[in-house]
């Protein structure tokens, strides 16, 4: 099972000014006129705004504290403190206070139409960083109705819902976006095995391989292929076959196995590309099993030499007997060989004779042989034509995926 990593919060925070070198940059306390505000209210708030411009936020929420009990205060009044509490508060980490103090600053009316949405996501951040999710999905959802192209906003609302257990919307809101991050991915594959949509999270994993390609990626979605209802065992090798080419082998016992299996499917130059392969990663010729990589080894150089010698009798047999699987077999061998030109040409007949035990297979391994001869758009071409409903589509549609990283 692939494990995703949350995005980081900081991020997102930092995209609204909200860090912890400056918990809330550009929200500090605005000037007033010494005739519109009482003295009982005005001093303390002017010493308190002194205060917080010195750092000193604790003592400045201090001083603040000895208006709250000042009766009949203006709705001015009230916004001039408020808004000196909300900067002084979550510059002090006093993220509780500081939410309050918001929410009176916003609601007062007083703001401009340039500051009400940066005080809007300032607040959406400190709920969210106090962990009140259902307030912070309130105010997130009323900075988006502000600005609905807010990225920032978007984000925190999709990991807001996902780390308070709402994953249907969590999930709904990731769908809704043309594009999506590699951590976004992540968040919507795990939602995805949470909510045990095995077609969803084979789907998302395709995603993550075609964009962020990772040996954890492919790993989980080879596995999870093989798995599928009417997968045929009959693609063991093809499954090898990618896990090779995406840098996935690394036991000796599975150089061993994808070279046996070319042995048995007649391709030894297939097979001794593998225990070549094997040796200079250092995964065969070593350690007590050292013998028993070098007789196959052996083994294999035999078989290509016998194949060699049979090679024109087998492909004036297959040819006259008109055996789809006969020529496909062979063809995909003889590029395995190096031997292009004519290897292609035989599975190009095998595949327009239609007449294989499994078609859709020949055709895979024909757009697999293609881009072994480095014919990459030729081979994309025949992908495209697998419909095998056994994992031959899958496998092709891997393929694709793979080369287009290549």
């Amino acid at each position: 099972m692939t494990k995703f990593r949350l995005a980081h919060l900081g991020l997102v925070m930092a995209a609204i000014g909200f860090t912890a070198a400056a918990p809330l940059a550009g929200f500090s306390s605005v000037a007033f006129a010494a005739e519109t505000v009482r003295a009982e209210i005005g001093k303390p708030l002017q010493e308190a705004q002194k205060l917080a411009a010195a750092g000193k936020n604790k003592e400045a929420l201090a001083k603040l504290r000895e208006t709250d009990s000042v009766g009949n205060k203006s709705a001015n009044d009230t916004y001039l403190i408020e808004r000196t509490r909300a900067s002084a508060a979550s510059a002090a980490g006093d993220f509780d206070t500081a939410a309050k103090a918001f929410e009176s600053v916003i609601n007062s009316g007083k703001l401009s139409a340039a500051e009400q949405p940066k005080f809007t996501q300032a607040l959406a951040g400190i709920y969210y960083r106090i962990k009140d999710y259902p307030k912070a999905i309130t105010w997130i959802q009323r900075a988006l109705k502000d600005n609905p192209s807010d990225g920032a906003m978007k984000e925190l609302l999709i990991q807001t819902y996902y780390i308070s257990g709402k994953y249907a919307e969590a999930a709904k809101e990731l769908s809704s976006q043309k594009t999506l991050n590699e951590a976004q991915l992540g968040m919507l594959a795990n939602i995805q095995l949470k909510q045990n949509d095995k077609t969803g999270y084979v789907q998302t994993l395709e995603r993550m391989a075609a964009s962020y390609p990772k040996p954890q990626t492919w790993a989980d979605l080879l596995q999870r292929v093989q798995t599928k209802p009417g997968y045929s065992s009959t693609l063991s090798l093809d499954v090898l076959r990618l896990r090779l080419a995406n840098g996935l082998l690394t036991k000796p016992s599975e150089y061993m196995e994808m070279s046996q299996l070319s042995l048995q499917t007649g391709n030894p130059a297939e097979a001794l590309k593998i225990i070549n392969e094997g040796y200079k990663k250092g995964a065969l010729g070593t350690g007590s099993d050292a013998p028993r990589h070098q007789r196959l080894k052996d083994l294999a150089t035999k078989t290509q030499a016998e194949f060699d010698g049979k090679l024109a009798a087998a492909e004036a047999e297959a040819t006259k007997a008109k055996d789809a699987d006969a020529l496909a077999n062979l063809g995909y061998a003889l590029v395995s060989s190096g031997k292009a030109d004519k290897g292609l040409a035989l599975m190009d007949q095998a595949v327009k004779l239609g007449t294989g035990r499994n078609p859709e297979a020949i055709k895979l391994h024909y757009g697999i042989a293609q881009s072994i001869a480095g014919k990459k758009a030729a081979a994309l071409s025949t992908f495209k034509t697998v419909k095998g409903t056994d994992g031959t589509a899958d496998l092709a549609r891997y393929w694709t995926i793979s080369l287009n990283h290549a």
